[in-house]
């Protein structure tokens, strides 16, 4: 019986080469080394090759016919983990947001699984596979979440991201480039869902897997920076702005029409009512802040407590603080201090004793912060008190023991 065998005409090499006489000329060179590392069978060079063909600019017309004419045909050859870098990538070229998920689950489904295998009766067990099988399998679900996230799928979306976060929770390492892929679609997903926090969270993580001069564009970047700060303004859990603050993100801001947005991060950081009461005329530009202004108000008087009781002496002068001192602090009526000191002790933001009778709190401690330089001052100031205290304490101390030995008295311990 025949056998059909393969055209000449529709081998890999035949491919390439046809590629590399039409490829314009800023990416021959590329076409090139890909067919020659091809040629000579150096797999890791041209994975390598690539992995940074599909990263040219320019390149995005060629990427899905090289996926499905070349690359399908030597998958064994590659590194599972760039394999799914690859992927991801071409997935981008497609016109549809179905035919990107469709692309990205065919290559899931060639993936080696990462679970292993209980043996049976009639088969042996088969171990979990080697690295790097999770992380490839990891990075590959959260492609198809961003996918399925594109689509409106959000339940498909939080069940790919739950596997893939239970995955990477079981490894010792995790690469970047893996972390950075979990962090973006968790990220994104908690802002469609509007979920402050989570999103605020997962940002900052994002942002700490990756390059970010090298892998964000400037308005890449300027967008983060403004999506973080509404994120942390609205976040219901998050009152402290300092990390923020000093996140060089937050510098792609300057001069640009968010400006404010970061000065206005300054003030509830600093708990000044003031600033923020000068900066509400921008709200018309941000029509979710202008809607949550109650919310926000309460926040900036609750950091403005916070502040007050951060700057109160340590020199053992002073350790009450009046409903009066604060309603000054905060710009609110006597009558509706005790509501927020109550509110800021439910929230864990200090710790203390309030005393109704009295109209007065003792505040104990206050969550801790990143400090700006008017903040590090303070602090200087009340270390400087506080070494006069125990110097004070340390000479009473030293004169109590030469009264001892002036009345040729021994202290019980030494009797």
């Amino acid at each position: 019986m025949d056998v059909d065998q393969p055209s000449s005409s529709s081998t890999p090499l035949v491919f390439l080469e046809k590629a590399e006489a039409a490829a314009p000329a800023a990416l021959q060179p590329s076409w090139t080394k890909i067919r020659t590392t091809y040629e000579k069978k150096l797999w890791h060079n041209l994975t390598v090759s690539l992995v940074e063909f599909v990263f040219l600019p320019g390149s995005g017309p060629y990427q899905i016919e090289l996926f499905d004419k070349f690359i399908t045909t030597i998958e064994s050859k590659i590194n599972a983990l760039k394999l799914v870098e690859i992927a991801r990538r071409v997935g981008r070229e497609y016109s549809e947001p179905d035919l990107t998920l469709k692309f990205l689950q065919s290559v899931h489904s060639r993936l080696a699984s990462p679970y292993p295998v209980a043996a049976t009766d009639d088969t042996p067990a088969v171990p979990a596979p080697p690295p790097p099988a999770t992380e490839a399998f990891a990075l590959s679900l959260s492609s198809i979440a961003y996918a399925q996230l594109l689509l409106g799928d959000l339940a498909g979306c939080k069940k790919s991201l739950d596997e893939c976060e239970k995955l990477l929770s079981e490894q010792d390492t995790v690469a970047p480039v893996v972390n950075a892929g979990y962090y973006a679609v968790a990220g994104d997903y908690y802002k469609v869902k509007a979920d402050y926090g989570p999103y605020y969270k997962n940002a900052l993580l994002y942002l700490s897997s990756v390059d970010v001069d090298r892998e964000l564009t400037a308005e890449d970047r300027k967008a983060r920076a403004h999506d973080l700060c509404i994120a942390a303004l609205l976040g219901e859990t998050i009152y402290n702005f300092g990390e923020l603050l000093q996140h060089p993100i937050l510098q792609t801001l300057d001069g640009t029409e968010y400006g404010w947005i970061k000065d206005l991060i300054s003030a509830f950081n600093a708990g000044a009512i003031g600033k923020f009461d000068s900066l509400t005329n921008h709200f018309a530009s941000e029509p979710i802040l202008a809607e949550s202004v109650p919310f926000l108000r309460q926040k900036i008087c609750l950091m403005a407590l916070i502040q007050a009781a951060f700057e109160r002496p340590r020199d053992g002068s002073t350790r009450l603080m009046t409903f009066e001192q604060i309603a000054e602090a905060t710009r609110l009526p006597v009558q509706e201090v005790e509501h927020l000191i109550m509110k800021a002790l439910s929230l864990g933001l200090i710790r203390g004793s309030l005393d109704q009778v009295s109209s007065t709190v003792d505040i104990t401690w206050v969550q801790p912060r990143v400090l700006e330089g008017s903040q590090l001052d303070t602090l200087a100031e009340q270390f400087g008190h506080w070494t006069d205290a125990v110097g004070e304490t340390a000479n009473g101390v030293q004169g109590l023991e030469h009264g001892v030995v002036a009345n040729g008295l021994v202290p019980a311990a030494l009797a």
